[in-house]
């Protein structure tokens, strides 16, 4: 995984989801809170608010098609 995501308590992959269910579905913070717990992994909302400013910009680096050079 990236060294990104060392040093949390939550493993990439739920950082990942709740990320990604933010950006794409347009959630709250709370309603990403309730979606988690519902699936046994309690966070809370002020912990989501700071992921999505950590590693917005990492996904959207991710997602970016890269431009190879002609040569």
């Amino acid at each position: 995984m990236p060294s990104g995501f060392t040093g949390f308590r939550f493993p990439p992959e739920v950082i990942l989801v709740a990320v990604r269910w933010y950006l794409r579905y347009g959630l709250s913070y709370r309603d990403l809170e309730e979606l988690l717990a519902e699936r046994g992994i309690e966070v809370d909302h002020v912990t989501l608010y700071r992921w999505v400013q950590r590693f917005t910009p990492l996904l959207i680096d991710a997602a970016r098609p890269t431009r190879h050079l002609a040569g």
